[in-house]
């Protein structure tokens, strides 16, 4: 060993590499050349397409293919300039890298070829005619601009790009606001801002949504949920009916986990989606409103048997999905087909893909669909342990991330209350939404259920706190708010299927016409069933999600399955806001009136007597204190007691919730404060509505009367 006397430890440490190993393990100099393209041994990690110095570097997995070849595109060109086979020597395991010197990467599109047996019967489907999209791949090219009709023909419609990942956050990092805190608002990206009256330079895009942060912040909701914005094909299934052309609109259907949707971005013809989406999350974060996504790690858009080989079936069919013996497709997901989620390397494949998520993006959460299919082995049975949503559970990256479960899938797997949650998981409580809906048009035998749900589901929560639940009343999946009091029936003709598609079981009552009147009794009463519903949900324990549109009674027309539908029917008209503004209002006051009050928002399922005196948590008939929580009823009302000492208000303060669902009205006798408080009224479902702080003096102290299918808040403090 030569003397290093007089060099830094760092160039020490140099000259001992160049003495002991040969450069080009560190280096990775190129070893090939073809034209002016140089190329050598590539890196393994990490999978996808990596700037690395003057390179890039490119990673696949296959186990059971017999070759692979680096295929490379002008930018829209149909035929290759280069194709480049791996050498065997560039083959670690499983693993197929290489480094490509050379690449314009702002004009170079890519993708692989992949040789080995086609035998469908056992699973296998490799075709080296084809060229299959990276499963890595972090930018698509193919549908840069939304609703341009493709070339059908190209064998090679989803073509990878390479990206810089060099967009500054300007110190921006995810949120990290409690769970407990938030009032997650769900919309679809394009839904939103397509609409002419939403008033926006780019209509349907990230920037679009960015230009609407000031309604967002009026509004009060601190977290956005996005339907997918994961690359998909909008063009999946594409057909004509009455004269329409119907499109695979939400999205929950994968090509690339990494990639965000090119279709959504302004500017994504000039291959900067990603830098538009990271702007948008930068301006939500820089306005208090977290960002979680909507993911769909399922399924993917290759279908079943008949479906397309996009990617996964050509690279590694028996490794990503989930195979009957003869070869076919399991289908848990009601889509085709079902993701091998706990195979160790579409575990690593899906891990990877939510850290990239976090640490690019700074995305703060992930709503996961179908979130059953996860805890499914191999041969599709429910594990109690299972790996994939241990590991998300427990992954250094995404420890503060928030992680939500539709904890059921199409396959008759329901875990609603007991998902495995590894004591990090929440869950969209499908119970809340059912209870509340039955109990609010007259379900009177639902009582009893409502109250555990008002609670904060402690029957089903009870080791992980009400912060588990995700109380909702409408989702994308469903009747808008409005329609859910407008229709007795769903109406989705225009969807071209004669009516079968979509929920039948949708505890709906139109209040006595069916959609659209000018009665007004009928308009009054469905906006006071509106606001009963949205009490009953902001003044709940757990955390409560709105559906964008309900604020302002937004209609889909009776449509219950708007999955298809690019149009009117989904898009938000912003035109509603000024004719619904007394729903608005309502709705916007109750969210401060939710962030005013801890109490509200409370982790825990202790509700005996605090410092106040009174139990934290108390229900109550007609009559204060006489109520039987176990026996069917239209008539309740619940109490928080809010100790200052204990949430660090002011000072105390009481808050009762009088809930009439009876078609006549109730008299309510109120609880008996102690010296020096006086009840006031906060909410009124026949029309009131306060800004925190500014809540109306009741002359009668004993009582108050609620008319028919009604609610109210009354608040005291000393």
């Amino acid at each position: 060993m030569q003397c290093f006397k007089g060099l830094t430890l760092k160039d020490q440490r140099k000259e001992i590499k160049m003495s002991i190993f040969s450069m080009d393990i560190f280096n990775q100099a190129p070893t090939n050349r073809v034209g002016d393209i140089e190329y050598g041994p590539g890196h393994v990690f990490p999978f996808g397409a990596t700037l690395i110095g003057e390179g890039v570097n490119f990673s696949v997995f296959s186990r059971e293919a017999t070759a692979c070849a680096l295929v490379l595109f002008h930018h829209g060109q149909r035929e290759p300039f280069l194709e480049i086979p791996f050498p065997e020597s560039f083959r670690i395991g499983h693993v197929y890298t290489m480094m490509v010197y050379g690449l314009n990467i702002e004009t170079t599109e890519y993708g692989y070829r992949i040789d080995g047996p086609y035998d469908p019967q056992r699973g296998l489907r490799f075709d080296k005619t084809r060229v299959l999209l990276d499963p890595c791949v972090r930018s698509i090219s193919g549908r840069t601009v939304w609703g341009v009709e493709p070339d059908f023909s190209d064998p090679f419609p989803h073509r990878g790009q390479i990206i810089y990942e060099d967009y500054d956050w300007r110190g921006d990092k995810p949120l990290e606001i409690p769970t407990c805190d938030l009032v997650i608002y769900e919309l679809h990206v394009r839904s939103f801002t397509q609409h002419p009256s939403s008033g926006v330079r780019h209509r349907g895009t990230f920037a679009g949504l960015k230009e609407k942060l000031p309604y967002l912040r009026a509004l009060g909701v601190n977290c956005v949920e996005l339907m997918p914005i994961f690359e998909f094909d909008e063009f999946e299934n594409t057909r004509e009916v009455n004269g329409r052309r119907l499109l695979n609109y939400w999205g929950y259907s994968t090509v690339g986990f990494l990639a965000p949707k090119a279709g959504y971005a302004a500017s994504a013809r000039f291959g900067m989606e990603a830098d538009e989406l990271k702007s948008m999350i930068r301006c939500l974060h820089e306005n208090g409103i977290q960002v979680i996504l909507d993911v769909v790690f399922n399924h993917t858009a290759e279908g079943g048997e008949g479906g397309p080989v996009i990617s996964y079936k050509g690279i590694d069919n028996r490794t990503y999905y989930l195979l009957t013996p003869d070869g076919g497709y399991i289908n848990y997901s009601g889509c085709g087909n079902t993701m091998n989620c706990n195979h160790p390397v579409v575990r690593n494949i899906v891990l990877d893909c939510l850290r990239y998520w976090v640490a690019a993006y700074h995305v703060d959460g992930f709503r996961f669909d179908l979130a059953s299919i996860l805890s499914r082995d191999e041969n599709g049975v429910p594990m109690m342990n299972p790996p994939l949503v241990e590991s998300i559970a427990n992954d250094v990256i995404l420890g503060k991330s928030l992680l939500i479960a539709e904890a059921w899938d199409a396959g008759g797997l329901y875990q609603v209350g007991s998902f495995p949650a590894y004591d990090r998981w929440s869950e969209w409580n499908g119970m809340y939404r059912d209870c509340l809906r039955r109990f609010i048009k007259g379900g009177a035998e639902c009582l009893p259920d409502l109250i555990s749900r008002i609670r904060g589901s402690d029957d089903l929560y009870h080791r992980r706190g009400p912060s588990a639940s995700i109380n909702f009343v409408t989702c994308h999946d469903g009747f808008t708010l409005y329609d859910l009091v407008s229709y007795n029936e769903k109406h989705n003709w225009d969807n071209g299927e004669d009516n079968r598609d979509g929920s039948n079981d949708n505890s709906s009552w139109n209040c006595g016409a069916e959609g659209d009147t000018d009665d007004p009794a009928i308009n009054a009463l469905r906006l006071r069933q509106m606001k009963n519903l949205l009490t009953v949900l902001l003044t709940s324990r757990g955390v409560p999600m709105l559906l964008s549109g309900d604020e302002f009674a937004n209609s889909q027309r009776g449509n219950n399955n708007a999955y298809c539908q690019d149009n009117e029917i989904s898009w938000l008209n912003w035109a509603q806001l000024d004719k619904h503004r007394e729903l608005y209002d309502y709705v916007r006051r109750l969210i401060a009136f939710r962030k005013a009050h801890p109490v509200l928002r409370a982790e825990h399922y202790d509700f005996s007597h605090n410092g106040t005196g009174y139990p934290e948590l108390s229900f109550h008939g007609t009559q204060a204190w006489d109520f039987n929580e176990h026996a069917p009823g239209l008539s309740f009302a619940y109490m928080y007691a809010e100790d200052h000492s204990r949430y660090g208000t002011e000072r105390d303060a009481f808050i009762y919730i009088a809930v009439n669902a009876y078609w006549e009205e109730q008299r309510y006798t109120l609880p008996v404060l102690p010296e020096g408080y006086r009840w006031q009224l906060a909410f009124e479902a026949y029309g009131l509505s306060t800004e925190p702080g500014g809540e109306c003096w009741r002359e009668d102290q004993t009582g108050i009367t609620l008319g028919p299918r009604s609610t109210a808040i009354l608040i005291a403090r000393n």
